[in-house]
């Protein structure tokens, strides 16, 4: 089916007009891409037409609030399909920008698990989770607890909020400036990467308490095999650290998760 007639039968199925359904399908593109990413509504372990239905959902909640101000956007209402690329085209990078905003939090939480896991040596212990590559079970358990957290404090409802403040800093149809992306994207990924390595904090400290002891003993009884011995007290540690750490770090988490869904496109402080 050709766009044109794609856009008439959504215009009579709605009842609206050009200028309408050119914005909606606008909304729908930003929109789209943000879920694509989302945590939660967008992990790739769940089928394409859920992640689709749920965009669809989301475009209709955001709709009535923004659909004012879509339709007065300068050539909303072109009937030539270069303009209409070119504003689902900057719709489409707004949206990858918010989403990538949101997506870098559970990057941190994965990172993080990678961290503790090799620090305590149970980076071997694999297992299956919400990301289709393997991860360490650490990485695991905090991804999931996180997106269940994040689910349960109402992520839909904030992030709906979210999607209808993103026009008022990123208004239809208009491109971000690169100089002003690049900028932002080197702070986040770098706020993402210290946020995964204050995680994994206490499973550093304790690995690095750990191999001094364990050089200590080894440098005191040369023929103890401190491997077999140090290998269970690590693991064991490590469960331990994990069960005292894991609420606290799920919890500093979530808080920011919230900042960051307050406003995505802000540079980290």
């Amino acid at each position: 089916m050709e766009p044109p007639q794609f856009f008439a039968l959504l215009g009579a199925l709605f009842d609206f007009g050009t200028a309408e359904i050119h914005a909606l399908v606008a909304v729908f593109t930003r929109i789209g891409a943000v879920v694509f990413l989302l945590p939660g509504f967008g992990e790739q372990t769940l089928p394409g037409r859920v992640r689709i239905g749920v965009a669809i959902a989301f475009t209709m909640v955001v709709w009535p609030p923004v659909a004012s101000m879509a339709v007065q956007v300068p050539g909303i209402d072109d009937s030539n399909a270069g303009v209409l690329a070119g504003i689902l085209f900057a719709e489409a990078i707004v949206g990858l920008l918010l989403g990538l905003a949101i997506r870098l939090m559970v990057m941190a939480l994965q990172l993080a698990g990678s961290i503790a896991a090799q620090a305590t040596s149970v980076a071997q212990i694999f297992g299956a989770g919400v990301t289709p590559d393997p991860m360490p079970a650490i990485g695991n358990l905090l991804t999931l607890a996180g997106i269940a957290i994040a689910l349960a404090m109402g992520l839909h409802i904030k992030a709906a909020l979210l999607l209808i403040g993103s026009y008022q800093i990123a208004p239809l149809g208009q491109y971000p400036l690169a100089g002003d992306v690049a900028m932002w994207g080197v702070a986040r990924a770098a706020d993402a990467f210290a946020l995964a390595f204050s995680l994994a904090a206490p499973f550093v400290i304790a690995s690095f308490a750990y191999n001094i002891a364990l050089g200590a003993i080894n440098r005191a009884m040369p023929q103890l095999m401190v491997a077999l011995v140090g290998a269970p007290a690590i693991t064991a540690g490590a469960l331990f650290i994990l069960w005292l750490s894991g609420p606290l770090a799920i919890a500093h988490w979530a808080g920011m998760l919230d900042e960051v869904l307050a406003n995505p496109l802000a540079m980290p402080g």
